[in-house]
């Protein structure tokens, strides 16, 4: 059964991931609602690339341009090779996910370009006009109580083509520590496209009031990509750059008549750095509610501890950042993947889960952090 929710609409702040995959959710739900979309435009998303894990199938899923059963991982001075079990490693880009969006939404969505500065009451102020809707899905502003940041994720990565075959076209590298540590826990992420080509990406944990060193970050890349990857000569076709903020403490969502989504609502996993699978999976709750109940409110709550977890870790990496690496270390101890990725997924159970923290050279360290939050 589903409800009526009125005439005015379901206004979508922001046109990023979160807002336009809750629009294809809503879309393909058949809610009777109509839903208008704002964005000023201010991102190309077209040129993006989104990776992610999963062990099912997904609404967008035809917008997965390459999908792996294995990966690479250098972490403790060991380079693996491991297979991914149930799950599969997918890669989404953005003018994919944006041509199946549009065949979903098809006519049931209004875009509206503009700039939205306010939501207050029942209302959306987009370039200083009032816009009037019943709900309103903010990935642009924001709780005005969400809690500070832990820490940042700056990342920035080069689309290179080398003139050696360097790549394996089917093998993706998540993490490799193998690079300048640059202010905070860093890494490395490859993402091949034939033998020639690939997305290969520095990625660090800073402070939260810190910031990405864009020089240095550049240089870390060109180190990995001639010693490491051995290329030694290679082409920047493109340079792509974000810094998000990584809160483990809960994000309060609901606001009057409005729900934060995205990283305004703290679907970037604190620690991996990954939000793609969690977008959708809030997309599909919020939809779901919307056409049980006629709001969107009625979405599950994680399991708290996970942000214990996420939050205590990223207080150890802010401190002393190689903790992060002997963390990894031991979290892709096993033969697959698989156990590391069902709890990054927030999947395990606790046994599973005191049996790793055990297994920790910073146990003890990680137990006192814990207490602290």
């Amino acid at each position: 059964m589903h409800h009526q929710v009125g005439d005015e609409p379901i206004l979508v702040a922001g046109a990023g991931l979160s807002g336009l995959s809750v629009v294809a959710h809503i879309a393909a739900a058949r809610i009777p609602v109509p839903v208008t979309l704002v964005d000023d435009g201010s991102r190309d998303l077209d040129t993006m690339t989104w990776s992610s894990w999963s062990d099912h199938p997904g609404l967008l899923d035809d917008a997965v341009t390459r999908s792996y059963d294995r990966i690479a991982v250098h972490v403790g001075g060991r380079s693996r090779v491991l297979g991914l079990g149930a799950y599969r490693y997918r890669v989404v880009r953005g003018h994919d996910l944006h041509a199946v969006i549009r065949r979903l939404v098809g006519t049931t969505v209004t875009f509206r370009r503009g700039h939205v500065e306010a939501i207050h009451g029942g209302n959306v102020v987009v370039d200083g006009e009032d816009l009037p809707a019943r709900w309103v899905l903010d990935s642009a502003l924001g709780h005005p109580r969400h809690p500070r940041a832990d820490a940042r994720l700056a990342f920035r990565g080069w689309h290179v083509r080398t003139e050696q075959p360097v790549f394996v076209p089917d093998l993706p590298t998540l993490f490799d520590f193998r690079t300048r540590q640059l202010g905070g826990a860093s890494f490395m992420y490859v993402l091949p496209v034939d033998r020639h080509h690939g997305l290969v990406e520095h990625t660090s944990f800073v402070p939260p009031d810190g910031y990405a060193d864009t020089p240095r970050q550049q240089e870390a890349l060109g180190e990995y990509v001639r010693e490491v990857l051995d290329a030694r000569g290679f082409e920047i076709e493109s340079e792509e750059a974000a810094t998000l903020p990584l809160t483990a403490a809960p994000a309060p969502r609901r606001y009057g008549n409005a729900l934060t989504i995205g990283t305004q609502a703290g679907m970037v996993k604190a620690s991996p750095g990954y939000g793609y699978e969690r977008v959708q999976a809030d997309s599909a709750a919020i939809a779901r509610s919307l056409r049980r109940h006629g709001h969107p409110f009625d979405i599950p709550t994680p399991p708290p501890r996970f942000r214990l977890y996420d939050g205590a870790l990223l207080d150890l990496v802010i401190r002393d950042p190689s903790t992060m690496e002997r963390a990894f270390s031991v979290l892709f101890r096993h033969a697959t993947a698989e156990p590391a990725l069902r709890f990054l997924d927030e999947g395990t159970a606790v046994p599973d889960e005191v049996s790793l923290f055990a297994t920790m050279s910073e146990a003890g360290a990680f137990i006192v952090a814990l207490a602290g939050r």
